[in-house]
């Protein structure tokens, strides 16, 4: 069977699989944590499929693996014990006698596309993996390591503030959260850049770019800040943070840069 069209498959059954267990949980929020294990098991199916593999796809199916690994336990550690995200509660009351076959195409189904684009420089890596590594695949790590620095320091900050109880109703502004009002999602964009300027390394991938360009639409115009934007400006706090505070690149918060 084709390389790519088995990979497909395989992710087909994969977020199917995940439906039937939110049917069983009965929240569909579980497709967050589906998400970052997708994109693992994706990368290292993609990797013993085929027979090119080599240093740069161990290196970075690696990098994706701790990613996703570590994204899929803080969904889980977050979510646990409390009710569903608000994002699918809303979805739920929404869709009415719909709500089952629209979570499957919309929530899982769509996730699944989503995720093989987002993913196809990896898989690309494991595909044609034929050129040895060069200054594209060191600058690819480092840009990887800086951003994930952000998503995950981003995190555990956010983590931390949320469970201080005198910070209840407040909103995070300090830390990275100082100079981004969003550092996890900078550092998510930030790192699959750092890929793909791996995947450029090996031959005939350039085609690849429309990974971390999906990932950058998603978290800049669709999914990502636009809808917890929406939920933070029920805050009283926000619009001042929102003056100060760059919504994407870390930036000097503007009370400084006008001194």
């Amino acid at each position: 069977m084709n390389y790519y069209l088995t990979l497909i498959l395989f992710l087909f059954v994969y977020m199917s699989c995940w439906f039937f267990i939110s049917l069983i949980k009965k929240r569909n929020d579980v497709a967050d944590v589906a998400w970052g294990l997708g994109f693992v098991l994706l990368a290292w199916v993609s990797f013993f499929l085929s027979s090119d593999s080599g240093t740069r796809g161990i290196i970075v199916n690696s990098l994706v693996s701790i990613w996703g690994l570590r994204l899929a336990w803080h969904i889980h550690s977050r979510n646990k014990n409390k009710s569903e995200d608000y994002r699918y509660l809303t979805w739920r009351n929404d869709w009415g006698q719909w709500f089952y076959a629209r979570s499957y195409v919309q929530v899982f189904l769509l996730q699944g596309f989503l995720l093989f684009l987002i993913v196809l420089p990896v898989i690309a890596i494991n595909k044609s993996d034929g050129a040895s590594l060069g200054w594209f695949d060191f600058i690819g790590v480092a840009i990887w390591l800086f951003g994930f620095y952000f998503e995950v320091v981003g995190d555990a900050q956010l983590a931390k503030f949320i469970k201080t109880p005198g910070n209840k109703g407040k909103l995070m502004q300090s830390g990275l959260w100082a100079y981004t009002r969003h550092p996890n999602y900078f550092g998510e964009v930030t790192l699959w850049w750092g890929v793909w300027l791996m995947a450029v390394s090996a031959p005939n991938v350039w085609f690849t770019v429309i990974g971390p360009l999906t990932i950058t639409i998603l978290i800049l115009k669709v999914s990502g800040i636009p809808l917890l934007e929406k939920k933070m400006a029920e805050n009283p706090e926000f619009a001042e943070y929102k003056r100060r505070v760059s919504g994407f690149l870390p930036l000097p918060p503007r009370n400084i840069l006008s001194q």
